[in-house]
């Protein structure tokens, strides 16, 4: 019988997940330097503040469009190239709006990092 001691072979998340499981209370990720955490929290409630308009606009859009349609059913029997523009509608517009409204929130957000400056 040989004396070699066993050893299980597993992956580095595994073994931290396990470092995390034997470790008591709630796992926390590392906490920032306080100048870097109170600018941190400024950035968050700026940005949260000013996503609060893309996330209307995102409703708007999403509930407003079947609102919409329902509200002129001609749009059923309006045709272009042969496809009733409603087909139109919920089909084609809503993506190249949502798209673009994510282009135009990230660029708010840039913009209130870049105007916090660096830290």
């Amino acid at each position: 019988m040989t004396t070699n001691r066993r050893v299980a072979v597993t992956s580095p998340q595994t073994r931290l997940a396990h470092a995390r499981r034997r470790h008591r209370g709630r796992w926390r990720p590392a906490t920032l330097d306080p100048a870097d955490a109170e600018r941190a929290v400024r950035l968050y409630r700026a940005q949260r503040t000013r996503s609060a308009l893309a996330l209307a606009l995102l409703f708007a859009l999403v509930f407003g469009l079947p609102v919409l349609l329902a509200a002129f059913p001609a749009l059923d029997e309006l045709r272009l190239l042969g496809i009733p523009v409603s087909w139109i509608a919920v089909a084609v517009l809503p993506f190249p709006a949502m798209v673009t409204l994510a282009w135009w929130q990230l660029r708010r957000a840039e913009r209130t990092e870049d105007a916090e400056g660096p830290g």
